[in-house]
């Protein structure tokens, strides 16, 4: 793809960000940083939509295992978010780029008024050549912790909701698998991966299986519902592993990595 002038959403998940301790990858927070970037100076606008706060959290606080306390499970959220705010901030440092933290809940979402300034906001960042950031407000909303029908899920729909709102021209959902499978690859070792996907129907969504990695709560369902609502908008979606945040070179060069879900371009 033509890189210049691009607008690209990166969601990257609390599996990639954490290790089986809870602590932060530190390699992958640097890895992502240097990555997005390198993808900023080639003229893109970039946009990181990242979970793992409230794991992240939860190891600081030394806690023995991730809260199921919802005032506990806020309070890792409020001081995971400094600490993945603090490495961001540093690493980005490192290449001269300036981010800026966006917490949003369904609230912000729902309301037209409060849906156009934050347009603005990310406008205005973009502008500016900052690297918006983007989590939940899981310190002040319990309805994306504690509710069975989350809006976002994991951050997978508010990465989606996010390039929407923003009219970006792709997104890369950076996940612990390789794509989407055409049965669950962590159970059948005849999985075929697909590599490409045009429409979204009930067929897809029977290949959908449940939730993912023990420290994260998405899963390949939460991914391909939100490549459903950002396709539907015309947008591109790739769901690729983040093991490697390197692999995002590879996506900015066109070439066949993880599945494409191919935005409906139709009026």
């Amino acid at each position: 793809m033509k890189s210049k002038g691009k607008r690209i959403v990166v969601k990257v998940g609390t599996s990639t960000l954490t290790n089986e301790l809870g602590n932060s990858k530190l390699r992958t927070f640097e890895d992502l940083a240097r990555v997005l970037s390198d993808i900023q100076n080639m003229g893109c606008q970039v946009i990181l939509v990242s979970s793992g706060a409230i794991a992240i959290g939860a190891q600081k606080m030394r806690l023995p295992e991730k809260p199921r306390e919802l005032p506990m499970k806020q309070a890792a959220a409020a001081v995971g978010q400094c600490e993945n705010m603090f490495l961001y901030d540093k690493f980005f440092g490192y290449y001269n780029k300036t981010v800026a933290q966006i917490l949003l809940n369904a609230e912000d979402i729902a309301h037209e008024e409060k849906k156009e300034n934050l347009v603005n906001t990310f406008e205005a960042l973009l502008g500016q050549g900052i690297i918006p950031i983007v989590n939940e407000n899981d310190s002040v909303s319990y309805k994306e912790i504690e509710s069975e029908n989350k809006i976002f899920g994991d951050n997978d729909m508010l990465s989606a909701v996010v390039a929407v709102l923003c009219r970006a021209d792709l997104l890369v959902i950076l996940s612990d698998i390789d794509g989407f499978y055409d049965q669950d690859p962590r159970l059948s070792k005849t999985a075929k991966l697909i590599s490409r996907i045009e429409t979204i129907d009930e067929t897809t969504y029977r290949l959908a299986g449940g939730a993912g990695s023990r420290r994260g709560t998405g899963g390949m369902r939460t991914k391909l519902e939100a490549a459903d609502l950002a396709t539907a908008q015309g947008i591109d979606v790739i769901v690729t592993n983040g093991r490697n945040p390197h692999v995002l070179y590879d996506v900015m060069d066109g070439k066949k990595i993880g599945t494409l879900f191919v935005g409906n371009k139709e009026d």
